[in-house]
């Protein structure tokens, strides 16, 4: 019989996220609004003094501290509140209202930058010898100083800042598009019997033995964006544009630069990333042909793709047995860590289930001056198991570094954010495979791990590729239409698959359902830190207590420095290919080893 989804007030208080740890009531953020406007107005008081002197520029730094520690938590309420059920008009209005705020704090705070660099660098020096304190703001005036080809001037910058809120409206679109409009026709299984078909299902649904549900899933879901596809396509233009222009404004050779030096990495790591990846694309090509071999298939489909290798091995794995396993896998990094992790499951960091209207997918949002808060969509599958010691994985890295350094340097760089959560992952997989040596189980085990490099590693990189493909066709001023994104991403489906998987046109639709590709090219950092996740896994459990002191000392630095030195202070070096290039040959070590055991059979 079909699972009904509750609505939101119809959920066990227990399975959602404690949201009143950060206000007790929507009245007391309304309240909040009043304090947040005063700081904002504190802080823009010293428009036309930064350069006064160092007394002013110490007032604004620590002025500017205080939105920060207080913001945090004032943003992250509406963000929450509104994703509990996106249908909701008054969380929608307070999301927008919260949104509203930040676009008006920017424009009130846009001389932050220009007045800056306008500040002659003997009077910097003279500034620091004069006012020891400003010592604590060496690198946030390092960092902003070094924009300086990038900055306009203050009218200019005001503008730009003004022009926030639009640039927001191509992801506002989407997440109401996908999260709130969106519905499907139920799919139906071997046996004719319906399941309701939505985000929150489609992952379980293309992950069973049943054919039949598989490839009902994959139709009836794509069936529905086909509809679509001109407003999904209208809406990534739009969305590529908006980064180009304010590329384009800033002085950035392409939207990829603006973007990469926001968070302090070289372009040159991106690209290494697609040509390393595709240096190993045999070794995927490889592990298509060992999975249309051992499902039987004469035709293998891209339903097929995420189906167990290994029949009648699925796990089930309840929201309380994946807090037991994370508790056991996570184990080598310490009491200090498992205790911040039970903090986690005992306090109400989690949304846990699905609820009609609340955002799909799953991720943690990490808040200066208060806990984390983790979004999921539990389904009690295997890979739900893995998606809960992901988020919390980033939220442990948020609340240590949160916890360990002041407001000014706790907000790490996006680069790193996904090294924790993948790095937990590989553990949970690492301890798995270590309880079980029976053939069919632990192959079952490697067709999860496998399945994590091709969707992690290969997959995200796909994704940059096309996402950089998409913003080029922008900066040569081509036009992206659903036809032309279709086209490109099904020959990028071709190149990273191969020949031995069938070219089903419902593929080439898959660019209309990510919302990754409104974050401003993130998706390469999944793959990257899967890599990195991988390296120091492996240190881990390897070297033990020193390892695990570095990476815990990475996971506390926030952005005290650039997150390529925080990698490096970790013991991975991702300036180079060598941790891709090491990931994949584990890849392919792992396909022979499946291999061997589907051999045993």
């Amino acid at each position: 019989m079909a699972k009904s989804i509750p609505a939101r007030s119809e959920v066990d208080p227990q399975f959602t996220w404690a949201i009143t740890d950060m206000y007790p009531s929507d009245e007391a953020w309304y309240e909040e609004m009043k304090t947040m406007r005063g700081l904002v107005a504190d802080a823009a008081s010293y428009k036309g003094r930064l350069g006064e002197s160092a007394a002013s520029l110490l007032g604004f730094l620590r002025a500017m501290d205080a939105i920060n520690a207080a913001g945090n938590k004032f943003i992250n309420y509406a963000f929450r509140r509104a994703d509990e059920d996106t249908r909701n008009a008054d969380y929608q209005a307070m999301s927008a209202q919260a949104q509203n705020f930040l676009v008006d704090m920017s424009k009130a705070l846009a001389f932050e930058t220009p007045e800056l660099l306008a500040i002659p660098d003997e009077t910097i020096d003279a500034f620091f010898r004069e006012e020891p304190a400003l010592e604590h703001y060496r690198l946030v005036i390092t960092r902003e100083r070094r924009k300086k080809p990038h900055t306009l001037s203050a009218e200019c910058e005001a503008l730009l800042a003004a022009a926030g809120q639009l640039s927001q409206a191509p992801d506002d679109i989407f997440s109401m598009l996908n999260d709130a409009d969106l519905t499907f026709p139920d799919a139906v299984d071997g046996k004719g019997e319906a399941h309701p078909l939505t985000h929150g299902t489609y992952i379980a649904y293309v992950q069973s033995e049943d054919r039949a549900l598989r490839e009902s899933a994959f139709r009836s879901l794509y069936s529905t964006y086909g509809q679509f596809r001109n407003t999904s396509a209208s809406v990534l233009s739009a969305q590529m544009k908006q980064l180009q222009f304010f590329a384009d404004a800033r002085h950035y050779e392409s939207a990829l630069h603006a973007a990469l030096d926001e968070t302090e990495v070289p372009v040159e790591i991106y690209h290494n990333l697609i040509d390393a990846v595709h240096r190993n694309l045999p070794a995927m090509h490889r592990y298509i042909r060992l999975r249309k071999r051992l499902l039987g298939a004469d035709k293998l489909h891209y339903y097929d793709i995420y189906a167990p290798m290994v029949e009648g091995q699925e796990i089930a794995v309840s929201f309380e047995e994946a807090k037991d396993q994370a508790r056991k896998a996570l184990a080598p990094l310490g009491e200090g860590y498992l205790k911040i992790l039970e903090e986690g499951f005992r306090n109400r960091w989690i949304d846990v289930y699905e609820n009609q209207g609340k955002r799909s997918g799953a991720y943690s949002a990490g808040a200066f001056g208060t806990h984390p808060f983790v979004l999921l969509n539990y389904t009690d599958t295997l890979n739900d198991a893995f998606t809960l010691v992901h988020e919390m994985g980033h939220a442990i890295h948020s609340y240590l570094s949160n916890t360990t350094q002041s407001v000014t340097y706790a907000d790490y760089k996006i680069f790193v954010a996904e090294v924790a959560s993948t790095c937990n992952e590989s553990l949970l997989m690492q301890y798995l495979l270590g309880q079980t040596q029976e053939p069919r189980r632990r192959a079952y085990l490697i067709n999860y791990f496998l399945e994590q490099f091709r969707t992690t590693l290969y997959r995200q990189t796909m994704f940059a590729e096309f996402e950089l493909w998409c913003s080029g066709q922008i900066q040569k001023g081509e036009a992206l239409t659903a036809e032309s994104l279709c086209r490109k991403y099904g020959e990028l489906n071709a190149l990273y698959y191969g020949e031995d998987i069938e070219p089903d046109e419902e593929i080439a639709l898959e660019w209309a359902r990510i919302p990754h590709f409104y974050y401003n090219f993130y998706v390469y950092q999944y793959a990257t830190g899967f890599a990195c996740a991988i390296a120091l896994s492996q240190r881990i459990l390897r070297e033990g207590e020193p390892a695990v002191k570095d990476y815990l000392g990475f996971l506390s630095g926030g952005c005290s420095t650039d997150p390529i030195s925080l990698l490096r202070g970790a013991g991975v070096d991702i300036s180079t290919p060598a941790p891709v290039d090491d990931a994949l040959r584990l890849f392919d070590s792992l396909i022979g080893e499946m291999e061997e055991l589907a051999g045993k059979e």
